[in-house]
């Protein structure tokens, strides 16, 4: 994505300082970033943050999200259970080029036991200019969203 987006951010103890920077530098860029962390001590629960993120892209408020973890596994999976969420945990170029050239993905996670805060700031850059490649992907975007769909509506 070239354009500036509105991005939701938010993520538990463990990213407090990487998303300090996130909303500093992509803000600086003009992106419409909503830090939805909250700022108390002790240990962060990260599943309402990721409803929060999630519930947000899902609904249109925002364009993209970004969750910061610990390892993003958890994350991953907990924005997952949102419909219409494509999450996937950023860990190398590689993983970034699919997510969201192959997959759509829009939430980008960051674990912060994994990549440091130099490699979190190049793959998020990375992620936001790397576009959707359609074709037979978006085949299977779509046939991922029927399965939603499917689950959703039954009994």
């Amino acid at each position: 994505m070239s354009t500036l987006a509105r991005i939701a951010i938010a993520g538990d103890h463990h990213g407090l300082e990487l998303i300090d920077r996130i909303v500093s530098v992509y803000s600086g860029l003009g992106h419409d970033v909503v830090d939805l962390a909250p700022r108390v001590e002790g240990i962060i629960d990260y599943p309402p943050l990721c409803a929060a993120v999630a519930g947000r892209v899902a609904c249109g408020d925002a364009d993209l999200g970004i969750i910061v973890g610990g390892s993003g596994q958890g994350e991953v999976i907990a924005c997952n259970k949102v419909p219409g969420i494509r999450a996937g945990v950023a860990y190398s170029e590689f993983s970034v080029d699919i997510s969201r050239g192959n997959n759509n993905a829009n939430i980008m996670v960051i674990g912060t036991k994994v990549i440091d805060e130099s490699t979190a700031l190049h793959l998020l850059d990375r992620w936001l200019h790397t576009p959707f490649k359609g074709g037979v992907h978006a085949q299977r975007v779509a046939q991922i969203a029927q399965i939603e769909a499917d689950f959703m509506t039954r009994p």
